[in-house]
């Protein structure tokens, strides 16, 4: 007989295998966020309407054909019901042919397609901004809870050491108050920190799609960012290559041609028709037409329309005018609106690396401060007291330098994503 001792083994170390949480890379958590993400299904949705809505446009070009009846009895001469004849069976078909309005319809049509693809666009931009930074804060959070905690057993350790000395009658009460305030702040922090990483493991988890409990962030998948470009010529080249800048155009060309399209309703037009009809005898047809009735009856031949005068049409094809050079304006707006943001955004993430920096240095201070009277401690050259508040101090610097390097994390993914080299930096498709 053969063991399945070997087999089971080998199983059960499958299955714990398998539900072993796995690492969630940067990378991976973008892809799947371009995919699950709500906001890519909608603009999905918006570019499907868009082009359904070129389909429209295009397909009355295609003859429309209509199966119906007329049934209804007569009394006297057969009048029509709803301009057909009464009729046992009618088929009506209908396309047009030369509609010079049409055709400017149909290039609007096509241009806001092309506007919509490219809103598709910038939402996955807005998309990668949004998972890049709930991922790397969530890191943030992740990599400095333990941190966090140390300082809180620390805060309470120095709450029970003060407790002890008022209570030998060696500090005054206040002392245990500023203890305990520490101490209080120190779980705060805790607090604050626990509910974060709550919040963004949830708020990843809507993005992606990736149950909160298996998400297992990866720090090291987070690539390091590029120098901060030069302002000289990053603006104009963000202007140029900008997803908004690009709506506005398309969105401007289509305003143009359905302005062409308004003038053009003025034009001569020819459409095709057609119909068939199954006449009844009990429509008193024989009565007035004993020589001329058949039962059979087509209709084949084309629609000439020549519109001499129609001023409402004439006054909507100006206002179309002015929408179209609204639109034309709009361009040149939102350029300058973008190129604004790009430097305002330059600006802001200089100041946040200068701010980092400050930080740095004042938490390198304020650890050193730490370092020495902790020796002096040693030698007793300084009290408790003094070791207590360098050691606050020096907590503070430090949740101080991680906020201010979280900023900079910030403000250098807006700066990215104005210049198109967000989704670049993470290694996905613009």
């Amino acid at each position: 007989m053969y063991s399945l001792a070997p087999l089971l083994v080998l199983l059960i170390s499958g299955l714990v295998f398998a539900q072993e949480p796995q690492k969630l890379t940067l990378k991976r958590a973008v892809e799947l966020a371009l995919v699950h993400s709500p906001a890519a299904m909608q603009a999905i949705a918006d570019e499907q309407k868009a082009l359904d809505s070129y389909h429209e446009s295009r397909s009355n070009y295609v003859p429309q054909v209509t199966v119906g009846s007329g049934l209804g009895a007569s009394w006297g001469y057969p009048l029509s019901l709803e301009g057909s004849a009464p009729s046992i069976v009618n088929i009506t078909g209908q396309s047009a042919l030369i509609n010079p309005a049409l055709q400017q319809y149909i290039h609007a049509a096509q241009r806001e397609y092309a506007a919509a693809q490219i809103n598709t666009k910038d939402r996955r931009g807005q998309i990668i901004q949004d998972t890049v930074l709930t991922y790397t804060e969530l890191v943030k959070w992740e990599r400095n809870l333990d941190h966090i905690h140390q300082q809180q057993a620390d805060a309470n350790r120095m709450e029970q050491v003060a407790e002890q000395r008022v209570q030998a009658g060696v500090d005054r009460p206040q002392m245990l108050t500023e203890a305990k305030l520490a101490a209080a702040r120190a779980k705060l922090h805790v607090l604050q920190a626990e509910d974060s990483v709550q919040s963004l493991r949830a708020l990843l988890y809507q993005l992606t799609g990736v149950a909160a409990a298996s998400i297992q962030t990866d720090p090291d998948s987070v690539p390091a960012f590029p120098d901060l470009p030069a302002a000289s010529d990053t603006a104009d080249k963000a202007a140029d290559s900008s997803f908004a800048v690009s709506m506005a155009q398309q969105h401007a060309l289509a305003q143009a041609f359905k302005a062409r399209a308004e003038h053009r309703s003025l034009w001569p037009s020819v459409d095709f028709a057609t119909q068939y009809a199954v006449l009844a005898k009990y429509n008193n047809w024989e009565q007035f037409f004993p020589k001329a009735f058949q039962r059979n009856n087509a209709s084949i031949g084309i629609v000439i329309r020549f519109p001499f005068f129609n001023a409402p049409q004439r006054a909507h094809a100006q206002a179309a005018d002015a929408d179209a050079a609204r639109a034309k304006a709009d361009v040149q707006s939102v350029k300058d609106q973008v190129s604004q943001q790009v430097l305002k955004l330059q600006s802001s993430a200089r100041q946040a690396a200068a701010a980092k920096e400050v930080s740095d240095l004042e938490y390198q201070l304020s650890k050193s401060s730490f370092d020495e009277i902790e020796v002096r401690m040693n030698s007793g050259g300084a009290t408790v007291h003094d070791e207590a508040n360098a050691r606050a101090d020096m907590s503070e610097k430090y949740n101080q330098l991680q906020d201010a390097d979280f900023e900079l994390v910030r403000a250098r993914l807006a700066l990215m994503r104005a210049t198109g080299d967000l989704a670049g930096w993470i290694g996905v498709p613009r």
